[in-house]
């Protein structure tokens, strides 16, 4: 088998990589106390050092993740997606969709040509709306990232609420029936008929495919991280605890719907999010209150609503966000009582 250059780049990446995370709590310890020799006790060394060891780690974790993703991503395309759900009962149509929402390569971007799609094959309203809340609301980045910053019960909650979310929203909007409210040229075009094979894929050239996802995704999402990162290290070093805990505390009853209205409006995606959700609960913000902000940033955000205004009338983007945010608060408020 030909191995090309960018598969031993890989293989030595990989240990290297390791190494570098295994060591680089000390390192940055070092790098901030005795390089710089700056003051234990101060808010701002505390901030730098919070900087310096999370920005490596989060990049090192996403792009791992990105390059399995990317192989993953591989094995689907629309067409084959379009194809599983087609013809399915409702709640098993929901429950399916939601599931291959997770591992597909789909965000709100592509609800547009998705929705068609879905929409010219039969498929139902409900389990449509399943399969585009869970694909941006149950980020594969997300769950790796936070299995790594927090441990596998919190990304299995959050996992496990957005699944939820995703099943029970898209049920409550086909028992609606609300197709009326579905802009009427979308019933009226004829989608092309699509190749119904999929295209055998090589091992070499899957795995191009995590390494090519790679180069794209971090490129893009590599700022949002820093960013993120640099707001949730000035809230460490700088917020206090009790301020955090007042506002965002499982005792605040309003903290949860407060959360969801701060998050709607917000873009960032899962990478640049998480760091802020960490120097949240750090500080004293309770589990499922910050899980409920988290889940509006990434599935109930500005651009998405931009976006399925093309497809949607307004009255089913409000019932959209109503169903939706109605069941992050709910989540939300189920989780802070339990944790």
């Amino acid at each position: 088998m030909n191995i090309k250059p960018n598969k031993i780049f890989l293989f030595f990446l990989t240990p290297i990589g390791i190494i570098i995370y295994i060591y680089l709590e000390s390192t940055s310890n070092w790098i901030v106390y005795s390089l710089l020799g700056l003051d234990r006790t101060s808010h701002l060394t505390e901030s730098i050092r919070f900087f310096i060891y999370e920005v490596p780690k989060v990049l090192l974790l996403l792009t791992l993740i990105v390059f399995v993703v990317g192989i993953i991503r591989s094995y689907f395309s629309a067409e084959k997606t379009r194809k599983t759900l087609e013809g399915k009962p409702l709640f098993i149509g929901n429950i399916m969709a939601s599931g291959l929402g997770i591992v597909t390569p789909f965000c709100s971007c592509s609800a547009v040509p998705l929705f068609l799609g879905f929409v010219e094959s039969g498929i139902p309203l409900g389990v449509t709306f399943s399969f585009l809340i869970a694909a941006p609301l149950i980020n594969e980045v997300a769950v790796v990232l936070l299995f790594g910053l927090f441990g596998w019960k919190t990304a299995l909650i959050y996992m496990s609420t957005g699944l939820f979310i995703a099943i029970i929203s898209g049920l409550v909007i086909g028992k609606l029936r609300l197709e009326k409210w579905v802009e009427e040229w979308v019933y009226q075009i004829q989608v092309g008929k699509i190749e119904t094979e999929v295209e055998k894929i090589s091992i070499n050239e899957r795995i191009d495919a995590g390494l090519t996802a790679v180069r794209e995704i971090v490129s893009k999402v590599w700022i949002y991280i820093v960013l993120g990162i640099g707001v949730g290290a000035v809230a460490h070093g700088y917020v206090p605890e009790d301020f955090m805990a007042s506002l965002m505390g499982k005792d605040v009853w309003y903290s949860v719907p407060l959360s969801v209205l701060i998050g709607i409006p917000l873009y960032s995606n899962a990478a640049g999010i998480i760091p802020v959700v960490q120097v949240l609960l750090e500080k004293g913000a309770s589990l499922g209150t910050s899980l409920a902000f988290m889940m509006a940033v990434i599935g109930l955000s500005l651009p998405e609503t931009i976006i399925l205004k093309k497809v949607l009338k307004l009255p089913l983007i409000f019932v959209f966000i109503g169903v939706v945010g109605m069941g992050i608060i709910i989540v939300g408020y189920i989780f802070n009582y339990l944790f």
